[in-house]
């Protein structure tokens, strides 16, 4: 599978099949994402495969909501992935302090794109989770208070097909040279201290 077809093909999947996920294909879905870019090689990531049922069901339940209906499917999902962001070294951590970026953050996007990507040569389905009561999940899994969860992974065997993704038209997302606001659907981009108008 080429890397156009991985892009094409990567879908977020909520409805799994109840057959387990081998921690052995989690092992390569972490091996990929561990070879992801990160600021001046900082590599600000872990990943906790929860293979224990309870343990995964008590994790799957602090991405629901009694208030909100979101994530409801979590708990069908035959394997988790709690993915970490952890103190990036102090040449990271300087730069995002210089420029105002959360490096750490960024880096995790990056693996976690992997991680995905390599599901689904696998033929595994996966959901990125940002939705989750981070408090609880660290209880839960020990982890330490330095340390932020940065996004949980459902992942499993799809029950259905890919189906097509919906996706802002190429000119909406593209320009040459400047930005166009004229393409734009309508430009939605953040107004940072000190910018101008």
């Amino acid at each position: 599978m080429t890397f156009s077809e991985l892009t094409r093909e990567r879908r977020s999947v909520r409805r799994f099949r109840p057959d387990p996920v081998p921690e052995d294909l989690v092992r390569k879905l972490v091996e990929a994402a561990a070879e992801a870019p990160s600021a001046c090689n900082s590599q600000p990531w872990h990943f906790i495969a929860l293979t224990d049922a309870a343990l995964r069901a008590r994790v799957a339940a602090a991405c629901t909501s009694a208030l909100i209906p979101i994530n409801k499917f979590v708990p069908t999902a035959p394997m988790l992935v709690v993915q970490v962001g952890t103190i990036p070294n102090p040449a990271s951590m300087l730069g995002g302090l210089v420029k105002n970026k959360r490096f750490v953050s960024l880096d995790n996007g990056i693996a976690a794109a992997h991680f995905c990507l390599a599901a689904t040569e696998l033929g595994l389905g996966t959901c990125i989770l940002g939705w989750f009561d981070e408090r609880k999940i660290k209880k839960l899994l020990q982890i330490p208070a330095t340390c932020r969860v940065e996004l949980v992974h459902a992942v499993g065997w799809p029950v259905e097909g890919i189906r097509k993704a919906r996706r802002k038209p190429f000119s909406q997302i593209y320009s040459v040279d400047r930005f166009n606001q004229e393409t734009a659907d309508p430009p939605q981009c953040e107004t940072l201290r000190g910018d101008s108008e």
